[in-house]
């Protein structure tokens, strides 16, 4: 009986570190196009419209083993997670980082999109 209450606690618990840790992928890859987006700013005073204007491969070409693509649209970096193959609470759902300015600057503001909050890297939180 208690292995049982036990395993009943300690199974959420790592399906939950299991989702995060697979959305640390999403930020990773979209990191880079924040790069790529904050260059852009700073060169022509504007954000890119899309991937393509930013200078990086279509959305469908950046992806990563649970990462099925990263989007870009008005500065925008949308990070969308496969639809199989991942943790159920997060298949399919996005995670977005989005810009603003200030004097300048670009800064850049993770945000949950689709998906639960408690499965964000804690870097987003």
């Amino acid at each position: 009986a208690i292995i049982g209450i036990l395993a009943s606690v300690a199974l959420p618990a790592y399906q939950d570190y299991t989702a995060r840790s697979q959305m640390s992928e999403a930020l990773s890859l979209a990191s880079g196009a924040r790069t790529a987006v904050s260059e852009f700013y700073t060169s022509n005073g504007q954000f890119p419209t899309n991937n393509a204007s930013a200078g990086l491969a279509a959305a469908g070409q950046i992806t990563g083993k649970y990462v099925a693509q990263v989007e870009v649209s008005g500065g925008v970096i949308t990070a969308t997670m496969q639809a199989t193959g991942i943790s159920e609470g997060i298949r399919g759902d996005t995670l977005i980082l989005s810009p603003t300015t200030s004097a300048g600057a670009v800064d850049w503001k993770c945000k949950a999109g689709t998906v639960d909050p408690k499965y964000l890297p804690s870097s987003c939180r």
